[in-house]
């Protein structure tokens, strides 16, 4: 399920940002006593923001926003998907089946609108679920000291 995130998900949202694993083709984890003296007691909210739910309990999150300037020029102005899910979930399909869950989302609230991934070619799990959710390369680069992959998913076309 994806929902709002809450005060009961500050736990989970420091051991999703603290974590080694999960942040092992993102640049590293965040120290966890920064992020218990920083992330506020209600995770932020804003639309494309999601939680994604397992019979109550946080596995993981969900972002849609927009690329920045930062990003290669091809992304920016793009909604851009980005997933992050604690170990204990991977390998069950829960990411697939949020991604597809948030992607119908934004289809319903921006139709026509294009969706970029990047991602890490070492990090074959999500190479394997950006096919899995349609997206197509564009182009591939070196940045973060790795070769990075960027996908596109091409706009659904609202019926006539």
């Amino acid at each position: 399920m994806l929902r709002e995130s809450g005060a009961r998900d500050r736990a989970a949202f420091i051991e999703l940002l603290s974590s080694s694993e999960v942040h092992t083709y993102l640049g590293g984890p965040r120290p966890r006593d920064e992020l218990e003296r920083e992330l506020a007691e209600v995770p932020a909210r804003w639309p494309g923001s999601f939680v994604v739910d397992l019979d109550g309990a946080m596995i993981g999150q969900i972002l849609l926003r927009r690329a920045t300037e930062h990003r290669r020029p091809v992304a920016v102005g793009k909604a851009d998907l980005g997933y992050l899910f604690l170990p204990q979930a991977w390998g069950s399909g829960y990411a697939a089946e949020a991604c597809t869950a948030a992607l119908d989302w934004f289809d319903g609230v921006l139709p026509g609108e294009p969706v970029v991934l990047t991602t890490q070619t070492a990090n074959a799990g999500s190479m394997r679920l950006a096919a899995k959710l349609g997206f197509t390369e564009v182009e591939r680069f070196h940045a973060w000291d790795a070769e990075q992959w960027l996908g596109l998913r091409s706009p659904v076309t609202p019926p006539a």
